[in-house]
Parts: C-alpha cells; structure tokens; sequence
C-alpha cells in the first residue's frame, strides 16, 4: 500500500494529504481543484495529458464525470477494436490511467467531505486500515474498495461447500468456482494430511477440510490473504485442523497430497490483486512444479488446478505443460476437466471471446516418477 504524500496548489495555498493507493497505483505528480463546472471533454483531455483532477463538488456529480469519461473512450475503442493480448492489457492500462485521474478527498477518519457522499468508512477501514490524516484516492479505486466490502460482506457462494466464502479487500474471490468442483471431485489419496499451496481465500483448505482431511498446511505470502483464509476457516468450522503459514510457496516437510492453483496467465501484474492471475514468466508455476516431488511422500499426488487460456491465447505453447512435468520429475496420474460458467465465456462483445468460450480448466494429478 502506497504511503506517498501529494501536494498541489488550491486557491493560491500549498496543500498536501497522503496518496491511498492500495492497489499499488504511483501518485499523480499534477493535481487541479475541480467541480461541477467541468466538463467530460475538458477533463478527458486533462486526464490523458497526465493531470488529476479534484473534485470539489457534489459526490454525484464526480461519479457522473466518471461516467461520462468512461463512455468516451468505450467509444474510441469501439472504433479501433483490438483481440490481441498483449495489445488489449496495454489499452486496459490506458483506460485505468485515464479514468484514476479524477480524485476525491477523505478526511480523517475516511470521510468523504462532499455533498451527497456515501459513509465509506467501514470499507475504507477495511481495505487501508485506520486513518488520522487527510487522503486523496481515485474515485474509480474507491468504488472497487466499496464493492470489494460488500462482497466481504455477503460472501461469495461456493456451491462444492455448500456456503458462502467471504473475500477481504485485495484478496482473489472464489466467483468463478467451476475449479472448485474438481477438488471436490478428485479421489483424495490420502485423508491424513495435504498442503494448500497459496491459499488465498481459504477456499480449497476448506473443501478439503470438508471432504474429511484431518490435517492441513495452507501457505500464503500475502498476510491479507492468510487474515482472509483464518476468518472463512474458522466461520465454518475447519479453523482447528488447518495450520495457516506465511511462506513462499512450500511448508517444511512432505505430504501424501499437495494441492495448488497457481496464477494462470504467464504475464506481468499491474496491481497486487494481478498477482492471482498473472506470473510472469510462469516463474511460480514452474517453482510449484520444480519443488513438488521434495515436498510428496513416495505415494503422493500433487494436484495442479490450472486452464488452458494460455495456450488459447498463445501465450503458452501446445504440449509445454506436459513438458514441464517431465522437467520436474513428475508424471501424470489422471486429468479431470470442466468447462468455464462465468458469464465472460458467453459474452460475444470480449474481444477474448473465442477463447473464452473455449476454454478448459484442469485439475492435473501428479506422482513423482
């Protein structure tokens, strides 16, 4: 999380306040005072030239400039469709940027000081923690701040546990859960033990835990997701026989089952929610490869959960996943397969669409050779 300080220039003052950017986004080197006055066109401009704008006048009003931002570049875009990968993430970036240059104030506290604006304290507090100092943020972070609370709030429904998964603030939300179903299915080698590589929500530790495995060691670098995986584990019931471990990647030791749905798109993060979802390189799932058969026992499996849109997407080649299996020492026991039901997969306006639509998720078991 940014602890940068801005500055900029108000009614001939010098004003400053902290940069809340829990995403990881710098902070704008150029900030003017806005209000309702400007107008979308005006702001469009200033935005791609680089500068913020903050917004002074009715909460609504700023949400509609951002409104108005995003309808004009959906229009350019819509003139200059693209279907490249690559060329898409950067337009995205694009789009990001633009759109994070209108700011809003937060007092102390997380109050927003203008008129009509909604109470976002609790959300605030749970996405930054407490706040004694003023603070500028995007207004477009801020709405994912609020969204992402209520998602923690009301949880996530996960039809294998038959419960609702609750997902903290920068944490990766099970809302897809087709891979879900594959752990679920999976015949378990063992109920003894089994690691949870890069836990994250605490999703798969609990569907193991509730298939029947008496022990179990879920991992996690990030203490957001570890906080997150505690507080599901212990609300439905499964806290007592998990261990939850900050570490890269492997506890010490063996297990008769290692499990792990590593980052599934070999490309570079922009944020640290990416992180879930892209590796670049595929340096983690090569290091989750290369690493598993010192952490399975002689008769152990390891379940690797990942999708072919890499390969869709050409940025993973024909055959290099089995490959890298045999790289690592590593034979495949069996293949179980499901077919995405997100609504991406039926929206035929993805420039993605067609792979998408295609698309196979996999729960790869393994055994050392």
């Amino acid at each position: 999380m940014s602890a940068a300080t801005v500055c900029w220039v108000e009614d001939d003052e010098r004003w400053s306040a902290l940069w809340r950017s829990a995403n990881g986004t710098p902070p704008p080197a150029d900030i003017i005072a806005v209000d309702d006055r400007l107008t979308a066109d005006v702001a469009l401009r200033m935005a791609i030239a680089g500068t913020a704008m903050l917004w002074r006048g009715d909460f609504h009003g700023a949400n509609q400039l951002l409104k108005a931002l995003d309808r004009r570049l959906t229009r350019e875009h819509s003139r200059r469709p693209v279907t490249d990968f690559h060329a898409l993430r950067q337009r995205q970036a694009r789009r990001a940027r633009i759109l994070g240059m209108v700011l809003v104030p937060l007092d102390p506290g997380h109050v927003v000081p203008l008129r009509r604006a909604p109470d976002v304290r609790q959300a605030c507090l749970h996405a930054y923690g407490e706040a004694a100092e003023p603070a500028l943020v995007s207004l477009r972070e801020l709405h994912g701040v609020t969204s992402a609370y209520e998602w923690r709030r009301k949880g996530v429904a996960v039809r294998a546990l038959g419960a609702r998964i609750h997902p903290h603030y920068g944490v990766f939300a099970p809302a897809r859960d087709e891979y879900v179903d594959l752990v679920a299915a999976a015949p378990l080698p063992s109920t003894r033990l089994a690691f949870d590589i890069g836990t994250g929500s605490g999703v798969l530790t609990a569907v193991l835990a509730q298939r029947g495995v008496q022990s179990i060691v879920a991992t996690d670098v990030d203490p957001r997701a570890l906080a997150c995986a505690r507080e599901n584990l212990d609300r439905l019931g499964y806290g007592d026989r998990v261990e939850l471990l900050r570490t890269d990647l492997y506890p010490p030791g063996r297990a008769p089952l290692v499990v792990c749905n590593p980052p599934w798109l070999p490309a570079k993060p922009r944020s640290p929610l990416d992180h879930a979802v892209y590796d670049p390189g595929g340096r983690v799932l090569r290091a989750v490869l290369d690493r598993m058969t010192k952490h399975l026992t002689a008769d152990g499996e390891g379940w690797l959960i990942i999708s072919d849109l890499a390969e869709r997407l050409s940025l993973r080649a024909p055959g290099e996943m089995r490959a890298t299996f045999d790289a690592a020492g590593l034979r495949v026991l069996d293949r179980l397969d499901t077919r995405p039901r997100h609504p991406r997969a039926d929206d035929r306006n993805d420039p993605l669409h067609t792979a998408r639509a295609g698309e196979i998720t996999s729960l790869w078991r393994l055994s050392p050779h």
